[in-house]
């Protein structure tokens, strides 16, 4: 394979742009599907699995690999792109090889797997030849020696393993958006979800739960210890927590709100008080709220914050002090457009827009979705009736809303992903 080198260790290739014969990208890789045989015998390498827009993960045969550059895979022929489903007896090395625990051959030392090297033999077939493992590494501060091992240099490849962790697998990913992490989360098994969980800090794990279908939220959540679920409540936006506990029978929803600090449950029991397909149920009650003495260039180093999404990032919601939800007086909005047209030191109750009517946190989805339209919004305020703010509902909050429940999956195929040449 010309442009291919003699090994290439898999935990490398994730997030590496795949390209066609013109040099356009395809996709990224996110794993490679190996099938284990017994016997020691190397793994044969089946193929890659590539993520293309819109996170849709479709299987590359090796047959179309046609070269293994830094920073590039080339492949050739067209991509099917039927949605992967892993078959049994298949396996992904990223997903579900990396941390595994192995035995030394030499010495039955049980260490941790840190990557996995596959070569092409002289038929052009990929096999899995090597072995990157961890040894004497004392706890997680402690990694140890890296050895890089023939395959049949370690046995337990083929066990059940009850213990796995999830360090590699995480570093293999670490460069991810919360979205695309949650998108591989999603394609493992129960038992790796649930390590991968106990891997990620809170914040990080907050992030990648708000992005997660809801029995997948579930499941995880239920996996977790008191205080980490508590605190992982805590970090998610209060919307998206409403959301999650919306889904858990009435005492089971009571019990997590009791491990939240009062202040963190106090907003989430509100939203939970609002019907789920009204605005007030929609809303998330942390948009961008300032006071009208504030400075443009106060307004504007808070839209630029990472953390707030791109809809909310439009708006700036103007009102009387306090400027916690519920807010004083609400005064205006002050978009973004405006703002980035003012002089920074201008106050922003000079600039702010109030033909703008306010919803009702009463009105229902369907209104909502028609008041954004009408008006070309991506966001809207809410108020109660003392005209106070209550939080705002973006694009992005209706869209959840009206997208099925299981719209991540309504496009998976029922066939067979294809596997042949």
């Amino acid at each position: 394979m010309a442009g291919a080198p003699n090994r290439v260790f898999i935990a490398r290739l994730a997030g590496v742009a795949v390209l066609d014969p013109n040099g356009d990208r395809v996709g990224r890789v996110r794993d490679v599907v190996v099938t284990l045989r017994m016997a020691r015998q190397p793994p044969r390498v089946l193929g890659m699995v590539v993520e293309v827009q819109p996170r849709r993960r479709v299987f590359v045969p090796m047959g179309r690999v046609t070269s293994i550059d830094v920073g590039a895979v080339l492949i050739t022929g067209a991509v099917n792109l039927r949605r992967f489903d892993k078959r049994p007896g298949e396996t992904l090395v990223i997903g579900e090889l990396l941390d595994r625990r192995v035995q030394l051959v030499e010495d039955g030392v049980d260490v941790p797997v840190v990557d996995v090297g596959m070569e092409q033999t002289r038929t052009r077939d990929w096999l899995v030849t090597r072995v990157a493992v961890s040894v004497g590494g004392g706890n997680f501060r402690r990694r140890g020696e890296v050895r890089t091992l023939a395959w049949d240099g370690v046995t337990g490849f083929t066990l059940a393993e009850d213990v796995q962790g999830a360090a590699n697998l995480l570093a293999a990913f670490d460069q991810l958006r919360a979205a695309d992490l949650a998108n591989v989360l999603h394609e493992l098994s129960a038992k790796r979800r649930g390590e991968v969980a106990a891997a990620l800090d809170i914040e990080r794990l907050a992030d990648v739960l708000e992005e997660l279908p809801e029995d997948d939220q579930i499941e995880i959540l239920a996996k977790l210890s008191d205080e980490r679920a508590g605190d992982v409540l805590e970090e998610m936006a209060p919307d998206d927590a409403a959301d999650l506990l919306n889904e858990l029978p009435a005492d089971e929803r009571e019990r997590l709100l009791e491990l939240m600090e009062p202040d963190e449950a106090e907003p989430v029991r509100r939203l939970l008080s609002y019907s789920d397909d009204t605005a007030g149920g929609m809303m998330t009650t942390e948009p961008i709220i300032l006071s009208p003495d504030a400075s443009v260039a106060e307004a504007l180093a808070r839209v630029r914050s990472p953390e707030v999404s791109p809809a909310l990032a439009t708006q700036v919601y103007v009102v009387r002090p306090p400027t916690e939800t519920p807010t004083g007086r609400y005064l205006g909005i002050a978009h973004i457009q405006r703002l980035l047209r003012e002089v920074p030191s201008s106050l922003v109750s000079a600039v702010i827009d109030t033909d703008i009517a306010p919803l009702s946190p009463a009105t229902a989805l369907s209104g909502v979705t028609s008041y954004l339209a009408t008006y070309n919004l991506v966001a809207v305020p809410v108020v109660d009736e003392a005209n106070h703010l209550l939080g705002a509902v973006s694009v992005d909050d209706v869209l959840d809303h009206l997208l099925p429940a299981d719209w991540r999956d309504r496009d998976r195929d029922a066939e067979d992903v294809a596997r042949g040449a």
